[in-house]
């Protein structure tokens, strides 16, 4: 029998213990041939360790005399009344959300795993796998760029750029396929002379295959993503969104004329 291919849901099954023997094993196996992903799931599990030993001590914590099932199921038998105060302050809330805060909803709407969003997320992972990694940051190096291009784009089926920011100071250190729950993608890495690394993630994208620039941030990392005629761009670094914003536009610039 054919085993199924490794996605990423069976990854964070993986991390949760949430597998069945079989496929487990098959995971297992899988990621002792696949160092890279076998990194990040590492990661995944670090990062759920954190959680936990956030979360325990609330756990712990007795439940609020308001969440005790007697004391809800008595508080809904009894007339709610509105004071008008607070249906004003509501009214005013809601105004405010629909003329300023349109942007903040969308965002709280769109799913995490969909979109730019996701691409967001995936490229911030990769750079905590990747950036740090002092023994093989990247699977082929600047060295065999026509080999790069040639792989991304069979794998992406989309032909691919490798972006030049020598005139910014950073030098393309190479780049390597990576496994997200959307498809391949493609990482490239770039330094400069003070040893700082950036992460350009590029896939194609199902969701948001139009989009533009948006910031965001992740623990002390900065990144810009956008999208566009269906492929997405995420640039993650450790550096100020003054400093990375120009090195987006100026990628966002030559992926835009050149493929």
């Amino acid at each position: 029998m054919t085993m199924q291919p490794i996605t990423e849901d069976d990854l964070h099954a993986y991390v949760d213990d949430a597998l069945d023997a079989t496929r487990r094993e098959e995971v297992a196996a899988y990621l002792n041939n696949h160092a890279d992903v076998a990194a990040r799931v590492e990661n995944y599990h670090s990062q759920k360790l954190k959680l936990r030993d956030a979360l325990d001590p609330v756990a712990e914590e007795p439940i609020p005399t308001a969440l005790n099932l007697a004391h809800m199921i008595e508080a809904r038998s009894r007339p709610r009344v509105t004071p008008p105060w607070w249906r004003a302050a509501a009214a005013a809330v809601l105004f405010v959300l629909g003329g300023g805060g349109g942007w903040w909803l969308h965002g709280v709407s769109t799913l995490a795993s969909e979109g730019v969003v996701a691409l967001a997320r995936e490229a911030a992972d990769n750079y905590g796998v990747y950036a740090s990694d002092t023994i093989r940051p990247v699977e082929l190096r600047a060295d065999d760029s026509a080999q790069l291009v040639s792989w991304a784009s069979q794998r992406l089926q989309h032909p691919v750029a490798l972006p030049d920011l020598s005139a910014s100071g950073y030098r393309l250190m190479g780049g390597r396929m990576t496994a997200t729950a959307h498809g391949p993608g493609l990482v490239l890495m770039y330094d400069n002379d003070r040893g700082t690394r950036l992460v350009l993630l590029t896939r194609p994208m199902v969701v948001d295959q139009n989009k533009p620039m948006a910031e965001h941030t992740e623990d002390e990392t900065t990144g810009f993503t956008w999208a566009t005629n269906g492929m997405g761009y995420s640039l993650v670094g450790p550096s100020t969104a003054n400093d990375l914003h120009p090195l987006a536009d100026d990628i966002r610039h030559q992926t835009e004329t050149k493929v």
